[in-house]
């Protein structure tokens, strides 16, 4: 069972959440799966996998998220940065194992407190060590006292590319492998202070295609009255796998400075990034501090300015893809899948499932 936060705003815990799964079902075909979301997410209406609609997020719903456990009778429940602890424990009290997704310092705490520790099989942070910083002292005294659970550092998750549907898209709008600039702004945040990020960033796509560069820009609506330059193409919100085809073969990458930055990164694209919501301005200093200045103001002339810039350079795109590359920012998926295999088979079973992992 994956329990993401969700929300009308950004989507970084579900798709994560979609990728594991997908990776899972394609492991493991006999595995059952099923998500509880926010019915109110725009993102996730449709789903390839039974799904409970909340409310609101799962975090706020702690009676209807416990009813969902208690039908569904996981083996296996993945809170990704929500959750309650009368959710782990009716997770627990149906006989699953629990793991945690952390990728805010407030949910990093949560899961550091100690009736979450106790209730915890495994502590996953979403960001590489670098960004998520290492463990203060109260961690590392609480976790040796407990000797529990056992944490785990992902750089990223990547999906399976989805090449056919990648190539397609790109041959429906003129575009080629290489030559095109991939932006990708994210859902922003209801923080008020970037609730108008998505629309900059988008401001910042129609500059660099009136440049006459080859542009393809997800998830941003033209305003009213807006007009756009013949090289800029606006597509709603992709799938993870087609959106992974699209970063391989980007010319360069727009995005903010949450995971899309992290995959891009790890596909050894340059980057130009900027934070949508606070806590990306730490990820991206921590990221400069280690040798990537990918980071730009939420302006969307510094956004061009620094993107034009990059594409007239070769060079300068080349130093970025490599400084990225420095930092060995890996495919997590792996560990993941293993963590989840060993999950249940150090389990006390009673229920096997008949593709032999938890759900």
């Amino acid at each position: 069972m994956f329990v993401p936060v969700t929300s009308p705003h950004g989507s970084g815990e579900y798709a994560r959440s979609l990728a594991i799964a997908g990776a899972v079902a394609r492991r493991w075909p006999d595995a059952a799966l099923h998500f509880l979301v926010s019915r109110h997410a725009p993102y996730a209406t449709k789903l390839a996998y039974p799904v409970t609609r909340l409310p609101a997020s799962p975090t706020l719903h702690t009676p209807e998220v416990r009813t969902a456990i208690e039908a569904f009778v996981p083996t296996l429940v993945i809170f990704d940065n929500a959750g309650r602890t009368a959710q782990l424990r009716a997770a627990r009290a149906s006989g699953a194992r629990v793991v945690f997704v952390s990728s805010r310092r407030r949910q990093r705490h949560r899961a550091f407190r100690l009736q979450w520790m106790r209730l915890l099989d495994e502590h996953w942070f979403a960001w590489p060590r670098l960004m998520a910083g290492p463990l203060s002292l109260s961690e590392r005294t609480k976790h040796w006292w407990l000797q529990q659970p056992r944490l785990r550092h992902l750089d990223t998750v990547l999906p399976e590319p989805a090449a056919a549907q990648g190539a397609e898209l790109l041959a429906a709008h003129g575009l080629e492998a290489g030559d095109f600039v991939l932006v990708v702004p994210g859902g922003g945040s209801g923080h008020p202070r970037f609730a108008h990020g998505p629309a900059e960033v988008g401001r910042a796509a129609a500059r660099i295609a009136a440049a006459g560069l080859p542009t393809l820009l997800l998830g941003v609506p033209a305003a009213a009255g807006e007009h756009d330059p013949p090289a800029l193409h606006r597509l709603p919100r992709l799938d993870t796998p087609t959106l992974m085809h699209l970063l391989r073969t980007a010319r360069l990458v727009v995005c903010n400075g949450g995971d899309t930055l992290l995959q891009a990164t790890a596909l050894g694209r340059p980057c130009v990034a900027t934070a949508l919501v606070p806590d990306q301005r730490l990820r991206l200093r921590r990221l400069e501090q280690a040798g990537l200045a990918a980071g730009v103001p939420l302006a969307a002339d510094a956004i061009a300015t620094r993107a034009l810039a990059l594409l007239d350079d070769d060079a300068a795109r080349d130093a970025l893809a490599a400084a990225g590359a420095a930092l060995r920012i890996d495919n997590a998926m792996p560990e993941v899948l293993a963590a989840i295999a060993g999950l249940h088979e150090a389990d006390a079973l009673s229920r096997p499932l008949a593709g032999g992992v938890a759900s």
